[in-house]
């Protein structure tokens, strides 16, 4: 049976989502302008005040897109319950709904910030070799904010992308579990890991 709550379900249900997908959507905003902040800094050469002239920008950008695709969720009555983490959220029953509202979205930012990561440490290396000309202690700080960055984003871009990876799972492989769950009939002629979910899989989407 699935699992539903309409828009004017219970309001905790509505909490639980808001916070769940909100501010989920917002960190990985947050991703893709300080990638965009570290490509004006080291690509562009931007310095400190251009790239603060246009933080309320940056500010309007992180907290605008995911409010207006939580005010969509909850206009299309698209909060569903997740049967396995127990919270609500959305595309747990219905697959347009997780690619539109969240697949995509993930994928999207995840490749945007990281063609900015990359298109930074480009620049950054030139830099780097410059700087080494005068002497090691000029380029210390480069080198300092270089790994402090790097770290970051393995940090980031690891546990996002197993994220989009168990979702693409999940969406390529639902309609069969479905029609498998739904149809005995049907689950001789497949496998048995065709037919059924992964868990290891979903464990690790919930622990990313």
């Amino acid at each position: 049976e699935h699992v539903r709550y309409e828009s004017t379900g219970p309001a905790l249900c509505t909490v639980v989502f808001l916070l769940v997908y909100f501010f989920g959507m917002a960190s990985s905003i947050w991703w893709v302008i300080l990638s965009l902040t570290w490509f004006l800094a080291a690509g562009m050469k931007w310095g400190n005040e251009a790239i603060a002239g246009y933080a309320q920008y940056f500010h309007l950008a992180a907290w605008l897109l995911p409010s207006v695709k939580s005010i969509a969720v909850l206009a299309l009555s698209s909060v569903d319950g997740d049967p396995v983490a127990g919270i609500c959220y959305v595309g747990n029953q219905s697959l347009e709904n997780l690619r539109g509202f969240v697949l995509a979205p993930l994928l999207i930012y995840l490749a945007i910030g990281s063609l900015f990561l990359l298109a930074g440490f480009g620049s950054a290396v030139p830099l780097r070799v410059i700087k080494q000309q005068g002497g090691p202690t000029k380029t210390h700080k480069l080198e300092k904010l270089m790994i402090r960055l790097g770290l970051f984003t393995v940090l980031y871009t690891v546990p996002a992308a197993s994220v989009v990876a168990c979702l693409f799972y999940e969406q390529h492989n639902r309609p069969r579990w479905e029609a498998t769950h739904n149809c005995p009939c049907l689950r001789d002629q497949q496998p048995d890991q065709a037919r059924r979910p992964d868990y290891a899989v979903f464990m690790l989407k919930y622990f990313m």
